[in-house]
């Protein structure tokens, strides 16, 4: 496994697993489990996943030392602001049945977030979080938090993959020493992600599948990466991404991919920010 040094020098794994849309409880414990056994030990969940208590009994009955593991998890908007952020982050911990967390992430950019973040700082000065960070914080919004916070987002996790690589973004979050972290690697299979040419040929070219070179792709720009399977041989194949290396023309060849846009939302339209916001006031109940 490689790694990645995050500003507080931290070390979190480069590749991990993510439980995103596992919702059933059973499902995802067999998953975290195979996960583990694979080799994972970066888990990214969140509290709008609805799978912490999953993941957590996962952990548990691995029998593998807490240390060993980087556990993520996010606070959703429904929980934002000082006392109910503080509060469900605790309730994250009793479902994990961890006594501390390596990251915790500001799920969305709505509602207080300022004070989710008050609320993550206190208990990252604790020690009862090993790292803070925040996800899908798009360049004005990151920047503006940065300026205003004491502790600089260890992490931004948005969304990265050959065909919206975030090479602007990325940048900025350098500027700030915030390491980039991607959500859908595959791109949720759109634009035909499996059957592309250009991955095709360079997956080939190393013996390697398309998910494979993309990973490979990702990670050799330095982005930390979770993808999501529920099918045990995959996730082996996407752990089996640290024997070979893209060289320069073929990672030219997979940043040509890149079209710069979202494949998913945008924070900058109306309607999305009414659909996330609606959802969110909804809670989680």
């Amino acid at each position: 496994m490689e790694y990645v040094t995050l500003n507080n020098g931290v070390k979190m794994p480069i590749l991990g697993y993510g439980v995103y849309q596992i919702p059933d409880q059973e499902e995802c414990e067999k998953c975290v489990l195979d996960a583990i056994d694979v080799g994972y030990r970066s888990i990214d969940t969140a509290q709008a996943y609805r799978n912490e208590e999953a993941v957590g009994r996962a952990i548990k009955r691995s029998g593998i030392a807490r240390e060993e593991f980087f556990i993520t998890t996010k606070v959703w908007i429904s929980n934002a602001g000082y006392d109910k952020a503080q509060a469900s982050i605790e309730e994250s911990m009793r479902k994990l049945q961890l006594d501390y967390l390596d990251l915790v992430l500001i799920h969305q950019p709505f509602n207080d977030y300022y004070g989710t973040y008050r609320a993550m700082e206190e208990l990252y000065k604790a020690g009862t979080i090993k790292a803070i960070g925040v996800s899908n914080f798009y360049p004005d919004r990151y920047i503006d938090l940065v300026q205003f916070s004491e502790v600089v987002p260890a992490v931004n996790q948005v969304e990265t993959h050959v065909f919206n690589q975030q090479v602007k973004a990325q940048e900025i979050m350098k500027k700030y020493n915030t390491q980039i972290e991607s959500w859908g690697p595959f791109a949720e299979g759109k634009n035909d992600f499996f059957t592309n040419p250009t991955l095709q040929e360079i997956g080939a070219k190393y013996n390697k599948s398309t998910a494979q070179a993309a990973l490979r792709f990702l990670i050799q720009r330095g982005v930390v990466v979770i993808p999501k399977t529920v099918n045990k041989d995959r996730m082996e194949q996407n752990f089996d991404v640290f024997d070979f290396v893209l060289s320069p023309e073929d990672m030219e060849k997979a940043a040509a991919l890149d079209t710069g846009e979202s494949l998913f939302f945008s924070h900058y339209d109306p309607q999305t920010v009414e659909f996330l916001t609606g959802y969110g006031k909804k809670g989680l109940e």
